[in-house]
């Protein structure tokens, strides 16, 4: 299952996939995909990885966040704010939508294993557990959700809206924000 800003997504085990919630721009329009894998529900746009790694989406596209229609050797998938990110095969990583900030500059990033797409910002696990981040770090933006790059032994990441989190080997969690009064929500 997957949570999105205002719907959810669930991927049955016949490869269906089933939604409720809003779905003023489509983002629930999922009852025909068919051999599907994995799910992402992002702001307003949900992504649907196919088992041949082919990648399919519905919802707002104001973005271009549901471009991914050429996509193919995908093996995981993360719907952000108003992006979507893929992970193919070999390590590599492509992104789609708005790119505002540098979302989506990705096209650099090399032996990954794990994505996540964050409403303003993409973070990806590499083989040796280290993270790797992008968005632009300024004074609107800057929540400290990017600064991973001292992160070690890392073996899972998630991308919230103003957070990142990280999962360690030995089972603890580390975290990166700005807990200030503006953005300190606990």
């Amino acid at each position: 299952v997957s949570a999105g800003g205002f719907h959810t997504v669930g991927l049955k085990s016949d490869g269906t996939v089933e939604s409720a919630g809003d779905n003023y721009f489509g983002q629930c329009n999922v009852e025909t995909w068919t051999d599907i894998v994995a799910v992402s529900a992002g702001g307003f746009h949900t992504v649907g990885l196919k088992s041949d790694g082919a990648v399919v989406a519905a919802g707002d596209n104001e973005y271009g966040e549901c471009n991914v229609e050429g996509w193919t050797d995908i093996v995981a998938i993360s719907a952000g704010g108003y992006h979507s990110v893929g992970l193919k095969s070999d390590g590599t990583v492509v992104a789609v939508g708005n790119n505002d900030i540098s979302q989506c500059d990705v096209e650099d990033w090399t032996d990954i294993v794990a994505v996540s797409a964050g409403a303003l910002h993409t973070v990806g696990l590499k083989s040796d557990g280290t993270v790797v981040a992008t968005a632009i770090n300024s004074n609107d933006f800057d929540c400290g959700q990017c600064n991973v790059e001292s992160w070690t032994d890392i073996v899972a990441v998630s991308a919230g809206i103003y957070h990142t989190v990280g999962l360690k080997s030995d089972g603890t969690v580390v975290a990166t924000a700005i807990n200030s009064n503006d953005f300190d929500y606990g």
